[in-house]
């Protein structure tokens, strides 16, 4: 019993990761930077999640999107280079919104593996 609350609470803070993640790539989607090469900001760096099984439960850690950003016309920016261009996070907002319900869905199931795993050990303990 208590290994399915280990792997449904790993999959809760593996949700809630994907999660943040999103959210922050979602947030910072329009934030340009300068070109590599050129002085001033860098633009921010999108994320991805990667998710493991352990075996008691799943791991999930984070590594930079590649490429981390895509060069995009916008000669009004004081970010922009003499031709206008400036690095605009790889961001792809449509997969971001798919993150986001994916990640629901997960924390969701998790939280029900927890939840039912909890109360079967109290109903054989009989303190339920």
């Amino acid at each position: 019993m208590l290994s399915s609350v280990s792997i449904g609470l790993s999959g809760l803070e593996a949700a809630s990761l994907r999660l943040d993640v999103a959210a922050n790539n979602i947030a910072n989607a329009q934030s340009s930077g300068v070109l590599p090469g050129n002085p001033g900001p860098a633009p921010y760096t999108p994320m991805q999640v990667l998710q493991s099984d352990t075996g008691s439960g799943t791991v999930a850690t984070t590594v930079p999107v590649d490429p981390a950003y895509i060069p995009a016309s916008d000669p009004q920016s004081p970010d922009a280079n003499a031709q206008g261009l400036v690095a605009m996070p790889n961001v792809d907002l449509t997969q971001e919104m798919v993150e986001l319900v994916a990640a629901r869905q997960s924390f969701a199931a998790n939280l029900k593996t927890v939840q039912i795993s909890m109360s079967t050990t109290g109903r054989l303990l009989g303190i339920a």
